[in-house]
């Protein structure tokens, strides 16, 4: 059932779902912590969130890398884009200014491996295991 599935549009609903998230978030819940609630910059679940988008992103371009467009670029594309992320948990103050390019190289990374794929559909090399 899900190798059905368009990983690369699935990587992208999960990129905007995350970017949604961290831009509006803040803006609904500013309250919640006068609650005693803490959603807001939780530790876990922004990680939580980073490594499904780096499941279903290195999933998504490592199918489209060896069955058909043998290209590094959606890669490296996505590898800023997570790298981005993972430092937007280091550099709190820069949250904001890391989150939007974070964002961005990864959904153009799952469009250029989309593409890609459309483009080739299939492609030998020497490597090709099919």
């Amino acid at each position: 059932m899900f190798k059905n599935w368009n990983w690369d549009a699935v990587g992208i609903g999960a990129s905007l779902a995350c970017a949604i998230h961290c831009a509006l978030l803040p803006l609904f819940f500013s309250s919640l912590p006068l609650l005693g609630i803490n959603i807001l910059h939780n530790i876990q679940f922004e990680l939580g969130m980073i490594l499904l988008s780096f499941a279903i992103g290195a999933y998504s371009l490592y199918h489209g890398y060896k069955k058909h467009h043998h290209s590094f670029k959606p890669i490296i594309l996505f590898s800023i884009g997570i790298a981005l992320m993972l430092s937007r948990m280091l550099f709190r103050s820069w949250d904001l200014f890391l989150l939007f390019p974070a964002a961005f190289f990864i959904i153009v990374a799952h469009i250029n491996n989309h593409n890609s794929c459309r483009m080739h559909n299939h492609a030998h090399a020497d490597d090709c295991d099919h």
